[in-house]
């Protein structure tokens, strides 16, 4: 540890105390020196009548302070030994003539260390004769008097090292200490733990575990917290027809609207389909109440498929045709299916990332349906071909490769942080293929061309890391949006870049952007917020350039850790220059980037926005701010699913025991394009350090299907005897490979009961009075 001491904390400033003798509690300064010195204490006179001085270092490896020659120091903050009766009734006549002198002064005080021999600093009094009856009360332990003040002490420990040792709030925030002051709080059920209970989202592993954002401390605010639900401005884009087709009353023939009770009935969905089909109505209405009735079909809780995965999922997509449907793990593994029946999956095949960091964090399909692309917390994309006989290894796209002229090593790449190596947290393909933009931790958004293989654009335009990126039309690659963790979204018009400066900014959330979705019309665009929001933008409404580079952004958000606490949602404060038109609440956006997504325009007529949610669902909202119907609850549709068992190798770092209780998060979900179907992505588990799939269609509302029995998949025979996956009844649990498991049904329990039964038996000695027989069939 020498080199530690030689390193050892050296304070810019020394400081000079007035004499102990008179009493005053003042401290005169004098200015920083260039030359810093180690932090010093002044000895009293020795036995010899000669001075010394005691030179204190703090080893950071270890976070203890040493002196020179290596004995340790601890320091208790507690006030002079005369103040405690033992010391009173002790005390020599020697310390009785200077009691006067030190009674009342707070000094640091150190205590022995049974590791090691351990210097100790006592007394801040000058007169070396106030020590002799100390060293003799409690001999072999080292002491001298010292001229460190307590302000020395505080100095000293304000050192970066030491103080995130010393740190109170270090570890998560808990639900207790969230509780306290009688806030209401985003947690999680009653049925679910606590929501501090591991450490990690995709932030962790780059950031480090235990690091925090800096709190800053809310501003005071009287009035409404949030926008009014129902949204007038969203009902106005119901009307309008953008999103969604809309239920008009037709009059009758004497030219009175129809009662409520009519529309009701007309708004039935046999109704629909019977309007529909009888071909009474003209064309453009047969349309309409096709698309009326597809904007009713939302999928149901039930769970059709449970697809369990030995790691958490990240992220999962379906294509544009909804002909194919990839699932990224905590792994490092993307897993393919083929949906072209989106009731009956077939397994398609698995690729790599090989040397990734944490976790894939995101992937994107081309256009084509022939690469995804995927990333991790590196520089580097992979570039995996779909097609199912091709067995070659993926391709590796150097996002810090920005071609000749570049900064950092090797003469080309580096624009990014450390020589170019950063992490991409977002990526999406362009609408013609030919591009992948992506969100990295250098702050900076970057384009890739997969012609010229290299980046042919860096937009450094952000001051925290950029959680998501998006094309804003799919027609066009000219318009870009960014999220980052600096509060804002920003709109880049690649054809007016020379100053770097966006096109506009969108202004509202109050703490770091999650993820964010284009419509793909080159106007609107929703976001998730770790503010527990998620809004929708019109780009016609965006905070102009000039003006947005007057505001500050860190002056409306309190850097909220999603990762560690609840948030408190009666001390939120809106955003005093927020453009959003929606704000869709209730949903829960902590501990990882949880996804929000605009409903597809054939299945759903484009009417809904979704998202998921950290207790475990998938809401649905109007365009005004209200929920479409009841929330997908994956968490009670996976709930004990598997057993408890498959954790026992997943690292688990929850505050509040192992296996307690079983856990869903629901990071992302993805609507079918074509049918009612949601395919939902989640952590899941006992300590949710496992992953799922599940799959979930419109079922009208019915408890069971209408294939298959619930005694066939209690049994764990699931489809075994049938011809494929779609033949199994509703909720057949399988593997990633979606095959079947039999311990996903619970046959395992009735084994181990059995074997625990006979284990019994055999120690009391009761073996005999059953048959051998009736044991083996247990």
């Amino acid at each position: 540890m020498a080199g530690s001491r030689d390193d050892g904390f050296s304070p810019a400033a020394s400081w000079h105390t007035e004499n102990d003798e008179s009493n005053d509690d003042d401290m005169d300064f004098e200015l920083a020196s260039e030359e810093s010195t180690p932090f010093r204490q002044d000895d009293d006179e020795d036995e010899d009548g000669e001075s010394g001085e005691t030179t204190v270092y703090f080893d950071a490896e270890e976070g203890t302070f040493r002196t020179s020659d290596g004995q340790e120091v601890e320091w208790d903050m507690t006030a002079d030994t005369d103040e405690t009766g033992e010391e009173e009734e002790d005390e020599s006549p020697q310390e009785e003539g200077n009691e006067e002198e030190a009674e009342g002064s707070q000094t640091p005080q150190a205590t022995a260390s049974t590791a090691r021999p351990t210097q100790t600093i006592t007394s801040m009094s000058p007169n070396a004769e106030s020590t002799a009856g100390v060293e003799a009360r409690r001999p072999g332990i080292l002491r001298r008097a010292s001229t460190a003040t307590q302000l020395r002490i505080l100095q000293l420990l304000s050192h970066g090292n030491l103080r995130s040792i010393l740190q109170s709030t270090g570890g998560p925030t808990t639900r207790s200490r969230a509780r306290h002051g009688g806030a209401r709080l985003a947690a999680l059920d009653d049925d679910d733990d606590s929501l501090q209970d591991d450490d990690d989202d995709d932030e962790d592993a780059y950031r480090g575990y235990g690091a925090r954002r800096s709190r800053r401390a809310r501003r005071t605010f009287v009035g409404e917290r949030y926008p009014k639900i129902p949204s007038e401005e969203g009902k106005k884009l119901m009307d309008s027809g953008t999103f969604g087709t809309n239920d008009h009353c037709d009059h009758t023939a004497c030219g009175l609207p129809f009662s409520d009770t009519h529309m009701r009935k007309r708004k039935k969905l046999a109704r629909r389909m019977l309007d529909r089909e009888m071909g009474v109505e003209n064309r453009g209405r047969a349309r309409a109440l096709g698309a009326l009735a597809s904007q009713q079909l939302i999928p149901s809780s039930k769970a059709d498929l449970i697809v369990n995965l030995n790691a958490r999922c990240y992220s999962g997509q379906f294509s544009e045709d909804g002909s194919f449907f990839f699932a990224c793990g905590q792994d490092f593994r993307v897993r393919m299916y083929d949906t072209s029946n989106p009731y009956d999956w077939k397994y398609y095949k698995t690729v790599n990332y090989y040397g990734g960091q944490w976790t894939i964090t995101d992937a994107s399909l081309s256009p084509d349906n022939k690469h995804l692309a995927y990333s991790s917390i590196r520089s580097q994309v992979c570039l995996a071909n779909t097609d199912q006989g091709d067995t070659s290894e993926p391709r590796l796209l150097d996002f810090s490769d920005t071609g000749r002229g570049g900064h950092g090593f090797g003469g080309g790449g580096g624009w990014g942080r450390s020589h170019g190596h950063f992490g991409i947290w977002s990526l999406r393909f362009s609408g013609d293929g030919g591009e992948i933009v992506a969100g990295t931790s250098d702050q900076s958004v970057y384009v890739y061309d997969l012609e010229a293989q290299r980046s042919i654009l860096r937009i450094p335009g952000h001051t925290d890391d950029v959680n998501a990126v998006c094309f804003g039309d799919k027609m066009s690659p000219h318009i870009l949006y960014s999220g980052s963790d600096d509060t804002t979204l920003k709109v880049w018009d690649r054809r007016s870049l020379a100053s770097m400066r966006p096109a506009g900014m969108f202004l509202g959330h109050t703490e770091g952007l999650t993820y964010i979705d284009s419509k793909g019309d080159g106007r609107y665009v929703i976001s998730n917020g770790k503010d527990q929001t998620c809004k929708l933008w019109d780009l016609r409404n965006m905070i102009s350039t000039d003006k947005g580079m007057g505001i500050n952004p860190q002056d409306y958000t309190t850097n909220f850790d999603y990762r560690f606490s609840p948030y408190d949602t009666e001390s939120h404060t809106p955003h005093p220059h927020d453009c959003s038109l929606v704000t869709f609440r209730g949903h829960r956006v902590l501990k990882t980037l949880i996804r929000c997504h605009f409903s597809p325009a054939g299945s759903t007529d484009g009417r809904y926005i979704y998202s998921g949610s950290h207790d475990g669902r998938v809401y649905i909202w109007n365009l005004d701010g209200t929920l479409a119907g009841e929330p997908i609850n994956v968490l009670g549709a996976t709930k004990n699913s598997r057993p408890q068992a498959d954790e026992r190798f997943v690292e688990r770092y929850d505050y509040y025991g192992q296996g307690g209780v079983w856990k869903t998060i629901v990071r992302d979900c993805s609507w079918h394009p074509s049918a009612p179907v949601i395919a939902a992505t989640s952590w899941n588990g006992w300590d949710h350090g496992l992953g799922t799939c599940t799959v979930h269609s419109w079922n009208d509302g019915v408890e069971a299907d209408e294939v298959g029995d619930d005694e066939g998949a209690a049994a764990g025979r699931g489809s075994g005897e049938k011809r494929s996956l779609g033949s199994a009844p509703m909720g057949a649990r399988v593997t990633a490979q979606l095959g079947h498991d039999e311990r996903y049904y619970g046959a395992q329990t009735e084994r181990a009961r059995g074997a625990r039964a006979r284990g019994l038996r055999d120690r009391m000695g009761l073996g005999a009075l059953w048959g051998d027989d009736e044991i083996d069939d247990e």
